[in-house]
This record gives C-alpha cells, structure tokens and sequence, in this order.
C-alpha cells in the first residue's frame, strides 16, 4: 500500500478549520450514543416500546459502532480524508433526522443500525487527521483532542439528555446533531486537504477479512450487551454469540496476519510501547464506564434522581476537561517530562477517586460525591494522554490509519466490555449481599423482631405486612449500596494495575520535534 503524504510543518487557519470540524463531528457522533442512552426511558415512553426492545436501540448502534471504527481508517485512505469524513457526518445527520419518524419498530432498528455505522466511522478521522497533518511540534495537542471524545463526551451526554427530555422534546435526542453536523460538514470540506481517491486497492480487497470481522464485532458487542438480560451462557443465543464471535475473531486476526492489504496489521503488536498502549487503554476506559454510570445509577435507585439532579455531578467532570486535557498535553509535551510519571499520577488519581467511592453508603447524596469526583478531573487526561503519546510514539504517519483502526476499535470494545462487567457485577455481586443478609435475618429472628419493633415505634400506623415492605426495601437498598461498593473497588484495582504496567513495559520517549527549517 502506497503510503499517504506526511504531515506538513506548518499548521495554517484553513487547516485548522479543517480539524475543528473533525473534532466537533467526533463529540456530535459520540454524544448522540450516550444522549439516546441516557434519555432511553423517554424515548422507549413516547414510542409505546417496552423495555426488551428498548434495549436493543442502544445495542444494535453500539455493535454497527464498533464496525464502523474498524473499518472506516480503510475506507478514508481509499476514498480520500475529505469525502468520507463529509459523507460519514451527513449521512449520520440525515439518519439521525429520519430515526423520530420511523413508522414501526422495524424500521427504527434498521436505522439506527445505519445511524451507529456512520457514527462509528467519525471518531477514527479525528485520530487519522491528527496523525497525518499536524506538525509534530503541535500533535500531542491533536491527540488531546482526541483523548476529549473518551472524556469530555460520556460525561457531557447526562446533562444534554436531561435538556432535551424535560424542555424540549424527547426527538431532539436525535435532531441535536443536525445543526453541529452541517457546520462540521462544511468546516471539513473547507479546511481538508483533497486528497486522490485509491480505488485500485479494490483489487487487493480484503473479502476474508471483511466477511469475518464484521460478524465476528457485531456477534461480540451484542452478546456482552445483552448478556446479563438473558443470564449470560444459559442462554443459548448469548453462548452462540460469544463462542461464534469469538472463533470468528480468531479466524479474522489470522486472515489479517497473512493479507497482502489487511485491514490491521498485526506486526504493530510487537512494539512494545504500542502494545502496551492497548492494554492500559482498556484498562482506563473501562474504569471510566464504571466512575461514568455508576454514580448516576446509585443515585436513581436509593435517592430517584432525575438525569436533570444528576447533571450536575457530569458537569464537573466534563467542563474542566477542556482546560485540564490542553494542560496535560502541554506538561507531556516538554522534552523534560517523562510522560510515564504523568500516567503514573493519573493512575493514582484514579485509584484513589475508586478507593473513596468504595466506602459509600445508603446516606450518600450527590454532593458526597463532588470531592472524588474532582480527582477523576486530575486522573483523567493525566492517563489517557501518555498513554496515547506513548503508542503513537511507535508509529509513523503512513501507519497512521492502522493505528487509528486499532485504537478506536479498541476504544469502543472496552466502553462495551465495561458496560457488560458492570451490568456483570450488579447481578452476582447483589445475588451475593441479598443471600448473605437474607440469610442473616432468617437465622437471627430476634434480630428481626426487634428491628420490626423499632420501626414499629417510628411507624405506628402501618401493620406487620407494611413493615415487612419497609424491611424488604431497606434490605434491598443495603444491598445496592454494598454491590456499588464492591465495583468502585474492582474499578480502583484495574487502575492500579495500570499503575503496576507502567513500572515495566513502555519505555521512555520524548515529545515529537518538527525538524529544525535549514538555513
């Protein structure tokens, strides 16, 4: 494959109109998934959906998504930056537009499948451009930037979702991105380069490849979505999924490693910081679905917040990211810095945020959780940024679109699996702490008796029947709590063990330099 052209040394305003517009379009194609997520209960109310076929709206664009990321850095080089980037954000804005209209249920599934794909193919252009355009001098800039759409987005989409659902209309959950997307649209088609288009690598397509990952995505991100609703491998549809996904994986990455043209390239596994580079991402952004949607979750069941009360605990992580990624970016940027102590700090910053959450209780309210949520500000772009910084370090502008088909898929398979694990660990671990004080209480009737008493004593006007509801929903409340402690502190372990990798496997880089203009 013919490599594309390097990245110039200079950045000027045409440019840089250009990558606004890819930036923008990847927060627009992100936040429409975590929006629609979010104000899913609205949605599903308005359509008269019940909640089975409400689930799969969100995993059916979670799993066209994750196909879209793999495979849309080939496509871009293949029909040029430019008219895919313009193609993918107006057909997301089209289907987007299409999706409140749709006449059955159908066909709403058939259009947000489309929906997902086109999303999913935005966010590897902000990775590719970056790669590819910005001066070296200025590309750590670039990758925060990019680090904003794992960020900034989640935490953003709670407040916008509860915008949109008590002021203006449940159908703006779709319609918000259309206006961001025809300003994105002609940003992109101003500010980009044009580049040739390269239909000949049809010739050398990769149709294994093609024919065995796109199943093997979609059979994954579904069984790990829908996995907890149907009791995981006692469903034969979910064992199906996962096994036949997962040996169609195997059979995907072999094609790859053998492909004259593949979609990956497998021989960037042996670098060392870039490997690494996968492993701590996975590990972060899967700690980041935890502190993400945990809180919120804790907060509707004990408490019955609206998304309008929880905004404000996402706002004050989101809005900071925007001054704190550009500061993080530019510590990381200064020859000086070792950027392997700055992901050691983020790691402890987000460990520690864990550890905190762990100790909740049934007395916790939002504002309980504002000081650790302030570290994860801190912890945050302190992470994700070296991370980035030490795996691009590993590749070169032309390998510019292998890496950004590896990271975002990447990227979007651990946003998945973090859903999966925490939908995982709310069901066993809340079996567990309803058996062990159910158990408790059954075994010690005294105990029982005199708890009764007591709310007896508080409660005079209920019988025993009515106290036996208020036992049962303490009991349940107790067991939330312990469940949601028991996550944080699987959360915080992962953190540290991005903590423990980082002691032993990347080695020390420097900040990319443009090389000095000759005299």
């Amino acid at each position: 494959m013919a490599a594309p052209a390097a990245a110039s040394n200079t950045l000027d305003l045409r440019l840089t109109i250009g990558l606004v517009g890819v930036l923008i379009a990847s927060f627009t194609a992100g936040l429409n998934e975590y929006v629609t997520a979010n104000a899913l209960m609205d949605i599903k109310g308005a359509l008269s959906i019940g909640y089975d076929e409400g689930t799969w709206l969100t995993v059916l664009y979670a799993a066209a998504g994750v196909i879209g990321m793999a495979f849309a850095p080939w496509c871009s080089y293949t029909f040029s930056i430019r008219r895919f980037t313009m193609f993918a954000i107006v057909a997301f804005a089209f289907l987007g537009w299409l999706c409140p209209f749709a006449p059955n249920l159908e066909s709403l599934y058939a259009l947000r499948i489309l929906q997902g794909l086109m999303g999913g193919c935005i966010p590897p252009m902000l990775m590719t451009v970056a790669l590819r355009f910005l001066p070296l001098d200025v590309r750590l800039y670039g990758l925060g930037a990019y680090a904003l759409t794992a960020t900034f987005t989640p935490n953003l989409a709670l407040p916008l979702a509860a915008l949109w659902t008590e002021y203006a209309g449940w159908e703006w959950a779709f319609w918000q991105a259309i206006p961001l997307c025809l300003i994105c649209c002609s940003a992109v088609g101003y500010g980009l380069p044009q580049d040739p288009l390269h239909l000949e690598r049809f010739r050398t397509f990769d149709t294994v490849g093609l024919l065995t990952g796109v199943p093997a995505l979609a059979a994954l991100v579904v069984g790990l979505l829908q996995g907890d609703k149907y009791d995981w491998f006692e469903s034969p549809l979910i064992g199906t999924l996962l096994i036949g996904g997962g040996g169609l994986l195997v059979a995907f990455l072999l094609n790859e490693w053998t492909h004259p043209a593949p979609f990956f390239r497998l021989d960037l596994l042996k670098r060392r910081n870039f490997t690494f580079g996968l492993i701590a991402l996975v590990c972060i952004l899967v700690m980041m679905s935890v502190i993400i949607g945990l809180p919120n979750r804790y907060l509707a069941e004990l408490h019955e917040y609206r998304p309008l009360q929880s905004a404000p605990l996402t706002l004050l992580v989101a809005l900071p990211q925007l001054l704190a990624l550009v500061l993080v970016a530019a510590l990381c940027n200064s020859p000086r810095i070792d950027c392997r102590w700055v992901l050691v700090a983020g790691a402890l910053c987000c460990a520690a945020s864990c550890l905190g959450f762990s100790f909740v209780t049934g007395e916790w309210t939002r504002e309980n959780f504002y000081l650790l949520m302030a570290l994860q500000i801190v912890g945050q772009p302190m992470a994700i940024i070296p991370i980035l910084m030490l795996a691009t370090s590993a590749v070169t502008p032309a390998e510019g679109v292998f890496a950004s088909s590896w990271f975002n898929t990447t990227r979007a398979l651990s946003s998945v699996l973090g859903t999966a694990l925490v939908n995982l660990l709310l069901t066993e671990r809340g079996r567990f702490h309803s058996d062990v004080l159910v158990g408790q209480l059954g075994d010690s009737m005294q105990v029982l008796e005199a708890h009764l008493s007591q709310l007896q004593a508080t409660l005079p006007n209920l019988g025993r029947s009515e106290l036996l509801e208020v036992v049962s929903r303490q009991l349940q409340e107790q067991v939330t709590v312990l469940t949601v402690a028991d996550i944080f502190l699987a959360a915080s372990s992962l953190a540290l063990l991005v903590l423990a990798l980082t002691s032993i496997l990347p080695l020390r880089i420097h900040p990319p330099r443009s090389a000095a203009p000759a005299s």
